[in-house]
């Protein structure tokens, strides 16, 4: 078990921090177990020590949105924000080789998130961390398939002539930077799809449109 808690006993150093690592309990799991599945009740933090897990959430058509990894030093950031909020999981976990970890009861980490600064910074500093990955995969997320979203909502504003629209009209609707909308106007244009002229905007080819978002979600 020492060494097991040595890679975070060097991060947490005062005797208070110490005292609530050593609450914790060695768990071995081989690869395709599930840690916690999403809607678990959450009573413990944990730790990783060894191997490598994968949080994902399962979407509507069956397929997993995997949200981030886990590897050796690291810890779940949805353990942490559920010990805090007293939730349920909102994922799953599943380990993906080997997984040693170590898993720490609820009570002991509030006391030593009260009295230990070492902890504290240990816990938030991967609370970080991980919560820039989920942030970076929203952003991701939320630009993909702008080409369809662009294609779409050009195609239900579509007007017999050319109509005034502003750049920053159509960036707002579909909620992405002006750039990456700008960048894509021209592209269509390129295509032969639109007309862009001092501020309108005409589509040209609607059909071509349509068979492009076809094509596109098969």
């Amino acid at each position: 078990m020492a060494n097991q808690l040595e890679v975070f006993e060097q991060q947490v150093r005062d005797s208070s921090g110490r005292a609530v690592l050593q609450t914790a309990a060695l768990i071995e799991l081989p690869p395709g177990r599930v840690l916690y599945r999403q809607g678990d009740r959450c009573c413990q933090y944990l730790l990783m020590v060894a191997g490598r897990a994968r949080v994902y959430l399962t979407c509507p058509s069956g397929r997993e949105l995997v949200l981030y990894r886990l590897q050796a030093g690291q810890a779940c950031v949805l353990t942490t924000s559920c010990l805090l909020g007293e939730s349920a999981y909102p994922a799953s976990c599943v380990s993906d080789s080997l997984v040693q970890a170590l898993v720490i009861p609820r009570p002991a980490l509030l006391r030593g998130l009260a009295e230990s600064e070492d902890l504290r910074l240990l816990v938030m500093s991967q609370f970080g961390q991980r919560l820039q990955e989920v942030m970076a995969l929203i952003s991701e997320l939320s630009l993909r398939r702008l080409d369809i979203r662009l294609a779409r909502l050009l195609l239900e504003r579509a007007h017999p002539q050319a109509w005034l629209v502003s750049l920053a009209n159509l960036a707002n609707s579909l909620d992405a930077p002006e750039s990456a909308v700008n960048h894509l106007l021209h592209e269509f244009e390129q295509r032969g799809w639109i007309l862009l002229n001092q501020g309108s905007l005409d589509v040209q080819q609607p059909l071509a449109l349509n068979r492009y978002i076809a094509e596109a979600t098969l």
